[in-house]
């Protein structure tokens, strides 16, 4: 499922909007013996859908949403908009349906792996994003719940646009996103995903910053060129959500048009249609353009070391990769960092700076859950968790400045951790109160969190 995010969301974002170049018109040159622009072609091409050429005018009012036959003008000109702007044909039509906020929610809820969700909650508790107070899941569907406007359904082949009312507006840059998602399904399958949290963020980077980059594009081409509709007017979204999360997951929103935009000052529409059988593979990659496709991050491994009373989750993988984005996110919720640096200096396309010093070096990263060995004490001590983290640095200057800032400035400065020995600290209360073993070893980082400092070596005993 591609979701777009609301409105709302992104209006907290000042996105930046770029110049660009325009794109040449194929279609007002191409005639034939048995018609001529502005008639319909006598066969499909660049520029024209279902009856409709791109700068074609429609008659559509949003003032009482959109019914079935204006609905079909507008989705059939956004069509036309987006191939022309993306320079790929679509190869059929794409449906466009309404389900209402409560059938949205309904799938949302579906019944999740236990298994699964208990080791992701351990990832995210590694991040210092959800403590054991709550899980990512609750996070998840109190973020998403009420923002969706729409998404694109690979599975289905179909858009799908989240209203209560059976004629809803659309928006015109949601429409164009999704559209484009279609797109590129048609063309380069959009139903694997990668393994690891990082290189999932990464993935998505190239298709959602296709999408928004075309979005972009297809925007800038509003007014003089092109006759748009206007954007209906959307009340604002209520409630709260978690923002440290949503940086995390905001990622290829937010990074991957810039980085698609490099991809197409490189070579063209044809070098971003080649980086789908070359996706990138972590957000350093989304982060600095410039590092793909050759930059890639580290192996790392963890070995091992429980004893008898600690198991990993029986989960395939059995760990995780965060990546940097990740680490960013967790550096500014915890006020490690200069918080407000976060709308300074972003990409031409880009509405976040994801970069701070603590974070930049990073070679690779794998977080590995552990749990109980016994299944009655994993059952009825749910908070009894544990992990290891160890993080790879380019150099071992970037690893000791990480390890300071986690140490010093966020165990201890923001989270009143205790030292009590040797690399070891102890944080009593709140969501994270935990016993947690910060060792480095060159340009390495390894962070072992279990419920009391007696059972960090049980979890991960010292090699040493």
């Amino acid at each position: 499922m591609r979701s777009h995010l609301a409105p709302i969301l992104a209006a907290l974002l000042l996105l930046v909007s770029g110049c660009a170049a325009p794109v040449a018109d194929p279609t007002l040159s191409q005639s034939a013996d048995d018609w001529s622009w502005p008639d319909d072609p006598p066969t499909d091409r660049l520029g024209w859908e279902n009856g409709y050429w791109h700068n074609e005018s429609i008659d559509i009012d949003q003032s009482d949403g959109l019914n079935a036959s204006e609905r079909e003008a507008f989705v059939a000109r956004t069509m036309a908009r987006v191939e022309l702007v993306r320079q790929l044909e679509f190869e059929e039509p794409v449906p466009v349906e309404v389900i209402t906020r409560e059938e949205y929610r309904a799938q949302s809820d579906a019944p999740t792996d236990p298994v699964h969700a208990d080791w992701n909650d351990q990832v995210w508790e590694a991040l210092l994003l959800v403590g054991e107070d709550r899980t990512i899941e609750e996070v998840f569907d109190e973020l998403y719940g009420g923002v969706v406007l729409g998404y694109y359904d690979p599975a289905e082949d179909r858009i799908v646009i989240v209203s209560d009312s059976p004629t809803p507006a659309i928006e015109r840059g949601t429409l164009a996103h999704e559209l484009v998602h279609a797109l590129q399904d048609q063309h380069f399958g959009l139903d694997a995903s990668p393994p690891t949290q990082d290189e999932q963020l990464a993935d998505n980077g190239l298709t959602e910053g296709d999408a928004r980059y075309v979005e972009y594009l297809y925007g800038d081409r509003c007014g003089e060129e092109w006759e748009c509709v206007p954007r209906p007017e959307r009340e604002a979204s209520g409630g709260s959500f978690d923002f440290s999360v949503f940086l995390v997951i905001y990622t290829p929103y937010s990074e991957g048009p810039t980085f698609v935009s490099e991809l197409h000052e490189r070579g063209g529409w044809e070098a971003v249609n080649d980086a789908y059988a070359n996706p990138p593979v972590s957000t350093e990659q989304l982060l600095y353009p410039a590092r793909y496709p050759d930059e890639r991050p580290v192996a790392v491994e963890i070995e091992d070391r429980s004893n008898e009373n600690w198991s990993r989750f029986d989960h395939d993988p059995a760990g995780d990769t965060v990546g940097e984005a990740s680490i960013y996110a967790m550096l500014r919720a915890n006020r490690a960092i200069d918080r407000g640096k976060l709308q300074r200096n972003t990409g031409a396309y880009s509405a976040y700076n994801y970069t701070s010093g603590p974070s930049s070096g990073w070679a690779g990263d794998l977080v590995v859950p552990y749990r109980p060995a016994n299944e009655t004490v994993a059952t009825e001590n749910p908070d009894q968790r544990a992990y290891v983290w160890r993080i790879t640095w380019d150099t071992d200057a970037d690893a000791e400045n990480f390890e300071a800032t986690y140490t010093k400035v966020m165990l201890q400065l923001r989270m009143g951790a205790s030292r009590v020995a040797p690399n070891t600290y102890v944080i009593d209360e709140g969501p994270f109160a935990d016993a947690y073993r910060v060792t480095r070893d060159g340009d390495t980082v390894t962070v072992v969190n279990a419920p009391t400092v007696e059972a960090l070596d049980a979890v991960h005993s010292n090699g040493d």
